[in-house]
């Protein structure tokens, strides 16, 4: 793939996405047209020469807490779950393998007849080589979640920034659907977050990027310019995390 200079803040980011973001109108399952969509938006990515993993959740299509509230044993759902993201990875390949990007998912959880065992040094390879690289299968244990998993794969491939991709633009002072006075924070440290006890991850996750200096960045993927923007270096979007609230 021949690319341009990059105009990117990042040489490497780790892209945390939620099983939802496949949803169809539907409200579940896997939607092709929002994949092409996600597709298209990491192509934008690419193409400014940032290398690329990604994490992506499994809510779309199994939420272990269902049956965890119906008597299944948690390790039993956990497995489930995590199946469910490589399935999740699949169908994303598919889609950016049909724009152009060459892609390889990896999966903690090993099957190898549909993707390759994660091994470290074999996905900075990928990426080094210009190919996306969609971290599945969680951390390959259960009781952790994926937000933990885009934790721990962002600081074993060496990313600069953890961005999690939601629907809401940033972190606000209280819930903006509740409380028509709340405000968006551009900037948090790690300290601020505790403080306040803002949610941002799962507290695993975000101690594990605390204690290793990784910036997270909370942005709105639905916006059709957020993500690209962000990596291009707009401090204007989303809230951003990191020990001094600055990159």
């Amino acid at each position: 793939m021949t690319t341009s200079p990059s105009a990117s803040h990042f040489k490497r980011i780790l892209l945390k996405l939620s099983g939802e973001a496949l949803n169809g109108p539907q409200g579940f399952g896997i939607d092709p047209d929002r994949a092409n969509l996600i597709a298209h938006k990491i192509k934008a990515v690419r193409e400014l020469n940032v290398e690329v993993g990604i994490v992506i959740g499994a809510g779309n299509l199994w939420r272990g807490q269902i049956g965890i509230d119906r008597g299944m044993a948690q390790p039993i759902a956990d497995h489930m779950g995590m199946i469910a993201t490589v399935m999740n990875g699949l169908a994303l390949q598919d889609a950016l393998e049909r724009v152009g990007i060459p892609t390889r998912v990896q999966t903690a959880v090993q099957m190898n007849s549909v993707a390759e065992p994660y091994i470290r040094l074999r996905a900075v390879r990928h990426m080094e080589k210009e190919r996306v690289v969609i971290l599945t299968g969680g951390t390959g244990n259960p009781y952790f979640t994926t937000d933990t998993a885009a934790a721990l794969r962002a600081m074993e491939i060496g990313a600069d920034i953890l961005i999690k991709a939601t629907k809401v633009n940033g972190i606000y002072t209280a819930d903006p659907k509740k409380d028509p006075t709340a405000t968006r924070l551009t900037n948090l440290t790690y300290q601020q977050v505790l403080a306040s006890r803002y949610e941002v991850m799962d507290m695993t996750a975000f101690t594990l990027c605390q204690e290793n200096n990784l910036p997270i960045l909370v942005l709105n993927f639905e916006a059709e310019n957020d993500l690209i923007n962000a990596v291009k270096g707009d401090t204007s979007v989303g809230t951003l995390v990191s020990a001094t609230g600055t990159l």
